[in-house]
């Protein structure tokens, strides 16, 4: 029993809800961080296939061929679409066929951080700084009726309930910053272009003039949000890099 009991759950079935989505996330997302890697991601690659093989569809066979390798190299080119090496939330909600109102929490990109913070005061309506169970069910409702979905009030707190568990990766029951970047993540970090380089005069106008959204001459608290956001994004992404060397 202990043996079936670690069994991946759900890769066979034809559409997996909200819930098997946790489920299949936890079992292969072992380590906890966040994110499908290394390890994780090949049994991850692995399992897939044989359900995939189970439905009716060819597998690569074992990690130890090349013929896996490959396979398993055209599949991240695929799902891996910040190419960082990694498969994390939103990407596997693209790769299993995930129940299409849930599929929709993750379709929901945002062109920049001045947008993301913007979309982060709608919702953090008592300004604690955090997004709770009650405004989180709020900003879902509201993408689900922008996308004219039909749903009922038990699917719509599932939903919650379970994007909760996802990405609250503290346990208390409320999305901070990082943690509500994970589910809305920005298309384009705009300081990543003047990553390593030293900055002109114009180069900085070109980011005073870029987070300066209403043309005033002064950034104030909210687009300041944005650049303090970008800024942090951006060193973790120094630092990631300088780690992987």
């Amino acid at each position: 029993m202990a043996n079936k009991a670690q069994q991946p759950p759900h890769l066979h079935l034809a559409e997996v809800t909200a819930s098997q989505f946790l489920d299949i996330w936890k079992h292969f997302d072992s380590d906890g961080n966040g994110y499908i890697e290394g390890k994780e991601l090949e049994n991850f690659f692995k399992e897939l296939e044989m359900a995939r093989r189970g439905a009716g569809v060819v597998s690569s066979g074992d990690p130890t061929n090349p013929t896996f390798r490959e396979k398993m190299k055209e599949f991240m080119q695929k799902f891996d679409k910040n190419k960082d090496g990694r498969i994390e939330m939103s990407e596997l909600a693209q790769i299993l066929p995930t129940e299409e109102n849930f599929l929709l929490c993750f379709r929901q990109f945002v062109s920049s951080s001045a947008e993301f913070m913007a979309a982060w005061r709608r919702y953090d309506t008592d300004r604690s700084g955090y997004i709770e169970a009650n405004e989180l069910k709020g900003f879902l409702s509201d993408l689900l009726e922008k996308a004219n979905r039909h749903y009922d009030e038990q699917k719509l707190q599932e939903y919650t309930q379970t994007i909760l568990k996802m990405f609250d990766l503290n346990g208390d029951g409320k999305l901070g910053l990082s943690e509500m970047a994970r589910l809305l993540p920005v298309q384009e970090n705009f300081l990543l272009k003047f990553q390593g380089v030293k900055m002109t005069s114009e180069q900085f106008n070109a980011i005073f003039t870029y987070y300066d959204k209403d043309g005033n001459g002064y950034i104030d608290e909210q687009e300041l949000d944005a650049l303090l956001r970008d800024l942090y994004q951006t060193n973790k992404k120094v630092r990631r890099d300088w780690e992987s060397r």
